[in-house]
C-alpha cells in the first residue's frame, strides 16, 4: 500500500469535527449572602448557526458553588485571564460576560441551554 493512500485511509477513518457555535455567557446575580441565585444565558455570535434561531434558556444555579460546578461542566477555563476578570465583575458588579465560548449544538442541549 502506498503511503499516500494510506494517509488518505487514516484520514478518512478521523471522527469528522462537529460545527461549533461561537458565543459567550452572561451571568447576572440576584440576592446576596448564602441566598444568592445566578442565571446563566448562552448567547450565539454565529449568525449561519441553527442554533441562532433556537431561544436561549437561562439556567439557574443556587449559591456561588453551584454556579462554579454549573461552569465546569460546560468546559469554561478558570486558568484564562478573561474569565477570572469576569468573575470579578460579577462579584463586585453582579453581572458578567464570559466571551469566545465555542460549543457544538449537543453541548449546548446536554447543558440544557437549547432544547434541539
Amino acid at each position: 500500500m502506498s503511503a499516500a493512500l494510506h494517509r488518505s485511509k487514516a484520514f478518512s477513518e478521523l471522527p469528522l469535527e462537529k460545527p461549533r457555535t461561537r458565543g459567550f455567557l452572561h451571568i447576572v446575580r440576584h440576592g446576596s449572602g448564602g441566598g444568592t441565585m445566578y442565571v446563566v444565558t448562552y448567547h450565539s455570535l454565529d449568525r449561519n448557526s441553527p442554533t441562532l434561531s433556537q431561544l436561549a434558556f437561562p439556567m439557574l444555579a443556587e449559591g456561588a458553588t453551584t454556579l462554579i460546578d454549573m461552569l465546569e461542566g460546560l468546559g469554561v477555563d478558570f486558568r484564562l485571564s478573561e474569565v477570572r476578570e469576569a468573575l470579578e465583575d460579577l462579584l463586585r458588579l453582579g453581572s458578567a460576560n464570559i466571551p469566545d465560548l465555542w460549543f457544538t449544538a449537543e453541548q449546548l442541549v446536554q447543558s440544557h441551554m437549547t432544547d434541539t
